[in-house]
Parts: structure tokens; sequence; C-alpha cells
């Protein structure tokens, strides 16, 4: 049996994770472009938002499954987490772009996690399988140096795709609670 109040919250949590994400594609994009202090509080504010994606994300696909999303979320939060903490230690023999190897280990374990849930569409976890492997590509800073910034696409894409759509359409929230209330 399918509750009305499950199914708007599951859209409603799905929306506001895009409205995060929305936020940190817009901030974290002029934060790449603004080395002043006006750009790094908009790194700021970027990564806080990624913060908050996480989290609703793993909300939302814990009905899939709890161990995966919860380890996503954990992926994702220590690459937030190095982010600021790259910024200022420069590691020997680490790539510069650190926190994006995770995201992109990240968006992997989310294309998965959407490639089995029921109520997102699969070419969705398709795009983000895509947006991981792009973003592997900073496991080799001088290969990701020279693809820069063709190298950005398929994260634009990938996640930007996500982004949109939990902006539109949420989760189709019926599915999303039948899978939640057989688990």
């Amino acid at each position: 049996m399918t509750t009305p109040a499950g199914s708007a919250s599951a859209r409603f949590k799905a929306r506001l994770a895009g409205v995060f994400y929305s936020i940190t594609f817009l901030a974290g994009g002029f934060a790449l472009f603004d080395r002043s202090g006006l750009g790094i509080a908009a790194g700021v504010i970027a990564g806080l938002s990624y913060v908050a994606v996480t989290l609703i994300l793993y909300v939302i696909f814990k009905p899939v499954s709890r161990s995966l999303s919860l380890l996503a979320a954990l992926v994702s939060l220590v690459g937030c987490g190095i982010e600021p903490v790259s910024l200022v230690v420069k590691l020997p023999g680490q790539p510069n772009d650190l926190s994006l190897v995770f995201f992109g280990l990240y968006c992997l374990l989310i294309g998965y996690l959407i490639f089995r849930s029921t109520f997102l569409p699969r070419v969705v976890g398709g795009l983000m399988v895509f947006a991981g492997l792009g973003w592997l590509i900073f496991l080799s800073p001088s290969l990701a140096r020279d693809l820069f910034p063709y190298v950005l696409a398929p994260g634009i894409i990938g996640e930007g795709s996500l982004t949109l759509w939990l902006l539109l359409f949420g989760v189709d929230a019926q599915k999303w609670t039948e899978l939640a209330n057989a688990r």
C-alpha cells in the first residue's frame, strides 16, 4: 500500500536535492573563475550545497540499498572534506584535484543506485556513470591538465542531467514508496 504523504515527501526531497545541486553548479562555476574573496565564498557555498545534496540523496536511495547509499554518502563527504584541505595543503605525488576523484567514485555509485532503482530513469544513471568516469580522469593530473576544460564535460552532462531531472520531475513517488515499503 502506498502512502500519499510518503510519495509527496520523496518528490519534495528529490526536488530539494535538485535545488541544492543547482546552487552547487552556479556557485562552483563562479568559484572556478573568480579567485577573489567572493569566489572563495562561492566555493564554500558550493561545498555546503554538495553536502546537502549528498545527505538528501542518501535518504532517497536508502530504499534501493542502504549500504551502497551510505557508502556513496561517505565517499562524497570525504571528497567535500578534502576539497578545502587541498587548497591549503599540497601532498607530494597526489593529484591537485583529489576531491574530484572522490566525486567520481560518488557519481559511479549514484549512477549504479539509479540503475537499480525503479523511480528514476536508467539513462540518468548511465549519464552519472559517464560523469564518474570523467572525474576519475583526475587520477592523472597531466592527462586532466591536457584535456582541460573538456574534461569537465562528462561531469556537467551527467550531474547536470540528474540536477535537471530532480528539479523538473523529482522521483516517481509511487515507485519510490513501493520500494521503501518493500524494504
